[in-house]
């Protein structure tokens, strides 16, 4: 809804610069010369496992039912400056870790794994990464949840069917993944 009221607000306040333009020197603004208001990001009905692993994974909503669930009651959303964006309540999701664990990341070398990255992405381009270590051995890992419910109801547009948050963050917003489509698994060094 906050969406859908920003981009209602920002067209307002583009007519209205407009119109006062061509009121105060009888200028013409071109309709295409206004700026373009960015559409909601599309929304991904399954997400993409993919990378160094030896099972690339498609899963949407009814594989992600299959995994062992998580339940989360509370998350608070601060952002990168420190301030606090609100909380997610009553998240249903599976761990990050147990997705990456059915689909086996491809470490033949005993140290590949100190090498790997996970690119977590959303439909609009956003990105965040955690190491291997951060998500397989660390506390994070235990807070890293892919989920689908919020209140026992499919996640909303603005959230995505699909997403993420790394709830044992300390800041939390700059790992909040709407939209969620892909998991890419990358070895970053030789």
């Amino acid at each position: 809804l906050k969406l859908v009221e920003n981009r209602v607000m920002r067209k307002i306040l583009y007519l209205c610069v407009a119109l006062a333009a061509c009121l105060a020197g009888g200028v013409s603004v071109a309709a295409d010369s206004l700026p373009v208001i960015p559409a909601q990001p599309t929304l991904a009905k399954q997400i993409f496992v993919s990378g160094q692993v030896q099972h690339p994974l498609t899963l949407g909503v009814p594989e992600l039912l299959e995994f062992p669930s998580e339940q989360v009651s509370e998350v608070q959303l601060i952002c990168q400056s420190g301030a606090n964006k609100g909380q997610l309540e009553n998240l249903k999701g599976v761990l990050l870790r147990d997705i990456l664990t059915k689909a086996e990341v491809l470490a033949p070398g005993h140290n590949d794994v100190k090498k790997m990255i996970v690119l977590v992405s959303a439909t609009d381009g956003y990105t965040v990464v955690f190491s291997w270590s951060e998500i397989f051995n660390s506390p994070v890992g235990d807070g890293v949840i892919v989920f689908f419910e919020k209140d026992k109801a499919p996640l909303a547009d603005a959230e995505g069917p699909i997403a993420l948050v790394s709830r044992l963050d300390t800041r939390t917003g700059p790992r909040h993944v709407r939209w969620l489509k892909s998991i890419e698994v990358r070895k970053v060094a030789d």
